[in-house]
């Protein structure tokens, strides 16, 4: 059975990745996707999102897909930021108050929350390691994100992460004081940063 052409032209767009709802959007539905996946067209990624038999699983991607209200953040950015040589071991995600994370913390993520009307602040989409986008969160906000966490994370990691920041030419220390403000770290920020800078 033959991939239809609005299928593919999908999976060429995302990097040979699919969701069901996109699929169902151009008319295929999921007895099609399941056919699909019978013949070796397709294969299953996870719950609603489907990949071409030689595609790698990106799971922050597939992740996202299907939980799209997920900002991967920590060490998870950091990663994604080049702040840090550590692959992340499970993904770091922070998701507004009052979302249920049940489901997330069985599947193997670190799962933070924060208010809704901080929730977006620093917001911004990055490549995987794949090559697929995803959303995380800017450099200044994960760096406000891993001071506010220090006590549950490698102070080797946070060090490292901030003395890879001031190096960044990239960086933008006026955001960063404003988001240290909003997120409650001016003062650790201000002792990490008087030191290395």
């Amino acid at each position: 059975m033959a991939v239809p052409e609005e299928l593919r032209n999908i999976l060429t767009k995302n990097g040979g990745t699919v969701t069901t709802a996109q699929a169902n959007k151009v008319g295929i539905s999921n007895e099609r996707l399941r056919l699909l996946v019978k013949s070796g067209e397709l294969e299953k990624a996870s719950f609603g999102v489907y990949i071409l038999p030689d595609e790698f699983v990106d799971k922050m991607y597939t992740a996202q897909l299907r939980r799209p209200k997920i900002i991967y953040s920590h060490e998870t950015a950091l990663y994604l930021h080049d702040l840090t040589d550590r692959d992340p071991v499970s993904y770091t995600v922070t998701v507004p108050t009052g979302y249920n994370a049940v489901k997330l913390r069985e599947d193997g993520f670190t799962v933070f929350t924060i208010k809704r009307e901080l929730h977006d602040v620093g917001a911004t989409e990055l490549t995987t390691m794949f090559g697929h986008t995803v959303v995380a969160y800017s450099l200044e906000r994960t760096i406000c994100d891993v001071l506010r966490s220090r006590n549950q994370m490698d102070i080797a990691v946070v060090t490292d992460a901030i003395k890879r920041y001031a190096r960044r030419k990239s960086k933008n220390l006026n955001t960063l004081m404003k988001m240290a403000e909003t997120f409650g770290v001016a003062k650790p920020l201000r002792s990490y940063m008087e030191v290395l800078l």
